[in-house]
């Protein structure tokens, strides 16, 4: 059988296009994909979205902030504790200021973005200690925008303590892993 090369060339086009938009399709169905698995608009990801994902991810460059774009199509950014909180404290470390200074100014004026600002710690000190030190650095973070002009009515804060931890309390680059705050950047839906 004798194949033409203009057809093989075509074929393998359309082979390396199907493989690049099943992994994006895969990556943004189980809310780890990451944001450059995850471009694109699409249904249910507006053009608004992701240019907050194009920005958010200028704004955080060299801090290890984590972006991923979620199964529910929210921007997902995870901020480890090397910038944002001391073991045991809740106020917010200059890095984190810094990166939050530049968020709230992409979302000055914004009134459809919605955040959900998550705080979470190690299992040092037990639930009595981290329950209440998990939310209290999520309203940091809501404060601190808040006072950068991000409406206290698009924040919403919560905290979870120990209970969702992302590697092994066992090792201190661990528990450091586990010290962090998550901000979840979605929309409100217009009234129509």
């Amino acid at each position: 059988m004798t194949h033409r090369p203009g057809v093989i060339s075509l074929l393998c086009v359309l082979a390396a296009a199907l493989a690049t938009g099943c992994a994006g399709l895969r990556g943004a169905g189980d809310g780890s994909s990451s944001g450059a698995a995850a471009t694109g608009v699409g249904p249910g990801w507006s053009k608004r979205m992701e240019d907050r994902r194009v920005a958010m991810e200028r704004a955080t460059r060299g801090n290890n902030v984590e972006i991923t774009r979620t199964a529910d199509n929210q921007l997902k950014l995870v901020v480890p504790s090397d910038i944002s909180f001391d073991p045991n404290g809740y106020a917010l470390k200059p890095a984190l200021r810094g990166m939050l200074d530049r968020f709230a100014g992409l979302l000055a004026g914004d009134r459809t973005a919605q955040l959900t600002v998550v705080g979470h710690t190690d299992t040092s000190g037990g639930d009595a200690v981290n329950n209440p030190l998990s939310l209290d650095r999520a309203q940091s973070v809501r404060d601190y925008l808040v006072g950068r002009g991000v409406a206290a009515t698009q924040v919403r804060t919560v905290g979870r303590g120990a209970r969702e931890p992302i590697a092994d309390n066992g090792t201190e680059s661990g528990r450091a892993r586990n010290r962090r705050v998550e901000i979840f950047l979605g929309e409100q839906a217009s009234a129509g």
